[in-house]
């Protein structure tokens, strides 16, 4: 990624030379057990730690906040990619950025101007990204890839993991490519939703770079081998 103003260092992993990256979602994992699932997912490549913040309003599920965030950061130095499906986000930049996150991605149906709140995010230090459920058009994100680090193609409805990736979703994530693409924008492409060796691969056919896997992951025998066959199937698209 380029430099841009107001951003500071995060790790190496963000701006590794991978033509792929995959981001498994915690939201998966056995938190029992949570710094031995980072480690085991770490140590078989992955690139950043997805964090699914959910306030019970925006969506239906409730999770976690900075708190677990603050004690992630201690357990991993990869980049840690919170996505905020709560009721009005820009109230919590601060909050989460203390914790050390190193992205934070907001909904475009939870903020009133989605150039401002890039902007607001980025002027915290950190990657922003902006994400559209669904039934939400993808030109929504339109205005704003020129200043976003990630845009974010929900392939479920948010609010839950081990949902199946729904039909229609290529077609909104070659939208996005064909605009990050024609306007030169430097912002990843990401999916999030029923991520798996079956359904990755139509999403990398129609252009997204990053993914989500929660389930496909976390809740294999081996989570390790289960990602670096995820990313074999990426890369075999």
């Amino acid at each position: 990624m380029s430099d841009r103003s107001g951003e500071r260092a995060v790790s190496d992993a963000w701006g590794k030379p991978r033509r792929f990256r995959i981001c498994p979602s915690i939201l998966s994992a056995d938190f029992s057990r949570l710094g031995e699932e980072i480690t085991r997912v770490t140590s078989a490549g992955a690139d950043f730690i997805h964090v699914d913040v959910m306030d019970g309003r925006f969506v239906p599920s409730i999770t976690f906040g900075p708190i677990l965030v603050r004690a992630m950061r201690r357990l991993t130095s990869l980049p840690l990619d919170v996505h905020l499906m709560v009721v009005e986000p820009m109230r919590f930049l601060e909050d989460f950025a203390a914790a050390g996150a190193d992205c934070l991605t907001v909904h475009v149906e939870a903020v009133e101007d989605p150039v401002d709140a890039v902007r607001r995010i980025r002027a915290r230090g950190l990657r922003a990204g902006l994400t559209v459920k669904p039934s939400t058009s993808v030109g929504r994100l339109l205005p704003a890839l020129p200043e976003c680090d990630i845009a974010l193609v929900m392939t479920v409805e948010p609010g839950a993991g081990g949902q199946r990736f729904l039909e229609g979703s290529a077609e909104r994530i070659a939208t996005l490519r064909s605009a990050i693409d024609s306007g030169g924008f430097d912002c990843l492409l990401s999916v999030d939703g029923g991520i798996g060796p079956e359904t990755a691969p139509i999403a990398a056919r129609a252009g997204a770079d990053t993914f989500v896997a929660g389930h496909s992951v976390f809740r294999a025998p081996d989570p390790g081998e289960a990602l670096a066959a995820l990313r074999r199937s990426i890369e075999g698209a």
